[in-house]
């Protein structure tokens, strides 16, 4: 059974009422970047990326970024 990583950071930012372009700025990364991630356009996810997003979210647990799903 194949499985997907899915990004819950739209959910967190929505939570948070943050937006993609003001996480880019905390992380310094592209808004392209945060926007590929949020729409789980992207195929792989740089660790340094997620680590960034876990920082300026303050969040310590990575299952709280992304999940695996069954297909």
């Amino acid at each position: 059974m194949a499985r997907t990583v899915v990004s819950r950071v739209g959910e967190i930012l929505k939570r948070r009422g943050m937006t993609q372009l003001q996480l880019a700025e905390k992380t310094e990364l592209r808004p392209s970047t945060i926007s590929e991630i949020v729409r789980d356009s992207r195929t792989v996810i740089n660790k340094e990326h997620l680590a960034k997003i876990a920082d300026a979210l303050e969040i310590d647990d990575i299952s709280e970024l992304i999940i695996l799903e069954k297909e």
